[in-house]
């Protein structure tokens, strides 16, 4: 009671809170006309990204929840009468949504430590709870009503993990108010939470997704249909800074919104923004009011290229953070707020774009989710697009020249579009490899995604295509030309339902553009069937698609001891984390990529690694700007490759250069995720030869370890002799690492036949595949007749 007591006291001590201002905000019947709903609990403690605020039980973060909370309203018709609906001390309530009807309360529930959060709702009448979401090992979270009084949640029942760490990661998920014909229709690659139903019935989300792109600020805004049908980008995602763009509300009656602009790696506060989009997506110029202030300095935009990673987390620096913004009007908002410059303590403010700040409560630990209690505006329901009885879905481009750059693209040079799968990660190291992202465990030199082709098509003469594509998987496209060989690509990803047929203009088209008019050739045919890569759809897997090349043409003179072996290592001998060729390729090319300077040599290969947010133009990257393609094309002395081998060096290129095909690992425990030598092993090695062969930038010199041919091993050439103690005893070692290996192959030497062996890889599988019995359940449940309004 002392401390609420203090907290109110300083409602009147502070000058931006004036006691005049308190009064002309509270005699505002915005504020005042309904009671105010909010939500006290402890501030989440800081993890390794704004999304990282569940802790669920059997997850690497879980230490870090913190009990107690509340649900509680604010009546200030009512002198401030403060009123507890529910209360946990072992537990946490967040979320909370009111009713159209403004009757009953949606919100997440977790009843203690051992629990995880589900959704539950309250009948404001008689303070009634029931449970609506279940489930063992899973967490329900940002509830939301839709208008046909179904739900949309936040879940972690599709299990996958971020791809540049080890946590858990959650889609959009929608059920009947009893719980029922619980069913996923988000599922990009990372996250997506705070659906908010906008006045046309379209869901409002925020999504943290990265294909091909730095992982830090490509979290921004998307929208969907309530049956996750067409979600298409809203705002932000292409440029440094925000490192989030999360919680936003449409303001009512206005094309507006107001979001928080955060930090990547931060608490989901930051600065509260009101942005006007039909100005941009991206940078200030769309931003109409910014609190603090002192953030809109900071904002960047899709046009500067440079690298800025620092940036990611640059509005943490903000000595005023704010989080949970409810627009009442476009003029005056409600929020949760720091109280004072830097502190943890957070209370209910009222802010209005006259400059007023005006705490309305606090009280320990934080205030959290205010919104009035109350009716709201009826919104449409939106028609079903989903045929959960079938498999695939349909994809339209209307024009392929049409986009970013793609105008200086002469027409009939895009021949062919691919479509790639970026597929989930289900499965994590403790011992990780470390660029520009921790891998967790090693992927690629510099990439955190892996890839999986699921074919081709043809592009009309006009630059249209139409096509098929499996439902429900994360997908993306390059535009190939007539070898192909890739112009451009998307960078991001999408989902096609089952039986929908969604589409876009063209390749990174302006997101306001509409859809131009006038027929399409491929229109008048049903939609393509894609042609399959050189088999079957797999995980690409650079060892066994890519080496098999260099084995037959050029390992006869690039290899160890060899002179043109001086010059580049092409063999496939396996080392610590990857082989040796794939090093060779990305150590003497670039570690991350950088704009063209004019009259530089081509490098080797030209990836685009995890790169920059912004859009990038056609032949920025890819295997029309790799000195290699061009040395294998020239018949270099007299080596004739065929088309088949051309195209698997190419598309791995084109791929963004990836190495391993899977995120599973059976050497988690050991460095990187993926040597067969234990980290005291390689410790002791390191120790006889002189070199810290556990860090990655040792690694990123060139292979050190050989475990096909170990006597060849570079970091033995520190020995002058054979015979010395030491290097027999790593000799030794080496070797140990080799007899594992063929005793257990490691995932690159598996290609398509790796598979989890770890009894917690195991376990997440087994999650996996019961997720997906229940949702298939659910779906057969769900008959047109049931669903279309």
């Amino acid at each position: 009671m002392r401390k609420v007591v203090m907290l109110l006291a300083m409602m009147f001590a502070t000058p931006w809170a004036a006691a005049d201002d308190r009064e002309a905000m509270l005699g505002n019947l915005l504020i005042s006309g309904r009671p105010i709903l909010f939500v006290v609990r402890h501030q989440y403690k800081r993890d390794h990204h704004a999304t990282a605020t569940i802790f669920q039980t059997n997850e690497i973060n879980r230490g870090s929840f913190q009990p107690g909370a509340a649900l509680k309203v604010i009546d200030f018709a009512d002198g401030g009468k403060v009123t507890t609906l529910l209360e946990t001390s072992d537990g946490v309530v967040r979320d909370p949504e009111v009713s159209a009807d403004g009757r009953r309360i949606v919100f997440s529930m977790r009843q203690n430590r051992d629990d995880d959060y589900h959704i539950y709702e309250m009948t404001l009448a008689d303070r009634s709870v029931r449970q609506i979401t279940r489930g063992e090992g899973v967490s329900d979270i940002d509830p939301a009503y839709l208008p046909d009084g179904r739900i949309v949640f936040t879940s972690t029942r599709d299990v996958k993990y971020c791809q540049c760490n080890r946590h858990i990661m959650a889609n959009l998920f929608r059920c009947e108010p009893d719980g029922s014909k619980l069913v996923q229709i988000g599922g990009s690659g990372l996250f997506e939470g705070h659906p908010h139903v906008m006045g046309d019935g379209v869901i409002l989300y925020d999504r943290w997704e990265y294909v091909d792109r730095h992982f830090g600020p490509s979290f921004g805004l998307w929208t969907m249909n309530p049956d996750g049908t067409n979600p298409a980008l809203f705002y932000g995602n292409n440029a440094w800074v925000p490192g989030m763009v999360a919680d936003a509300r449409m303001i009512p009656g206005t094309q507006l919104f107001v979001a928080t602009f955060g930090s990547c790696h931060d608490r989901p506060w930051g600065a509260m923004a009101v942005v006007d989009r039909t100005r941009g997506l991206d940078g200030s110029e769309p931003v109409l009011r910014i609190w603090p202030a002192e953030a809109r300095r900071w904002l960047t935009d899709d046009r500067n290229a440079d690298w800025q990673p620092g940036h990611i987390d640059i509005l943490r620096g903000i000595k005023r953070k704010y989080e949970d913004p409810y627009p009442l009007s476009e003029s005056l908002f409600l929020c949760s707020r720091q109280i004072d410059d830097g502190s943890e303590a957070t209370g209910l403010f009222a802010v209005d774009t006259e400059g007023h700040e005006v705490l309305l409560h606090a009280e320990s630990p934080g205030c959290f989710d205010p919104m009035p209690i109350g009716p709201a505006s009826v919104k449409p329901i939106s028609p079903q697009r989903v045929d959960y009885a079938e498999t695939e879905g349909a994809f339209y481009v209307y024009d392929v020249y049409h986009g970013t750059g793609m105008n200086a693209v002469p027409r009939g040079t895009i021949k062919w579009l691919r479509i790639v799968e970026a597929p989930y990660k289900r499965a994590w190291s403790h011992q990780n490899w470390n660029v520009d992202a921790t891998q967790a465990p090693a992927m690629n030199w510099n990439l955190t995604n892996n890839k999986r082709i699921l074919g081709d098509v043809p592009v009309e003469p006009d630059g249209a295509a139409y096509f098929k594509v499996p439902s429900n998987r994360f997908v993306y496209f390059l535009a190939l030309d007539e070898n192909k060989m890739m112009v451009q690509a998307m960078r991001s990803g999408t989902i096609v339902q089952p039986g929908e047929t969604t589409g876009c203009v063209g390749c990174h088209e302006h997101r306001l553009s509409a859809v131009p008019n006038g027929a399409r050739s491929a229109w008048a045919k049903q939609p393509m069937k894609l042609q399959a890569w050189f088999g079957e759809p797999r995980e690409f897997n650079y060892l066994t698609e890519v080496q098999p090349v260099f084995d037959r043409h050029c390992v006869s003179c690039h290899d160890y001891g060899k002179e043109a072996g001086e010059a580049i290592n092409l063999a496939g001998d396996l080392g610590l984390v990857f082989n040796t060729s794939y090093l060779e390729l990305h150590r003497r090319s670039a570690v991350r990529w950088s704009p063209d300077i004019p009259g530089e040599a081509k490098k080797l290969i030209k990836a685009v690694h995890d790169g920059p947010p912004q859009v990038l133009g056609p032949y920025a990257w890819g295997s029309h700007r790799s000195r290699l393609i061009e040395v294998m094309r020239s018949e270099h002395y007299d080596v004739k490759l065929t088309a088949e081998e051309i195209d698997r060096v190419v598309t791995w290129i084109d791929l963004n250069a990836p190495y391993y095909g899977s995120y599973a690992t059976v050497y988690g425990a050991n460095p990187f995720g993926r040597s067969p030598l234990t980290g005291p092993e390689l410790h002791r090695l390191g120790e006889l030869v002189g070199a810290k062969l556990w860090e990655t930038k040792s690694e990123m010199r060139g292979s050190q370890v050989n475990f096909t041919r170990p006597a060849l091993s570079p970091c033995l050439s520190v020995f002058t002799s054979t015979e010395d103690a030491k290097y027999r005893e790593a000799l030794a070692i080496i070797e140990i690492g080799q007899q594992r290996l063929a005793a257990q192959p490691r995932e690159d030497m598996l290609g398509t036949g790796a598979a989890p062996l770890r009894p917690e890889d195991l376990s997440r599988d087994e999650r996996h595949r019961l997720q997906i019995e229940a949702e298939a359940a659910a779906r057969r449940g769900l008959t047109l007749r049931e669903i279309v309004p």
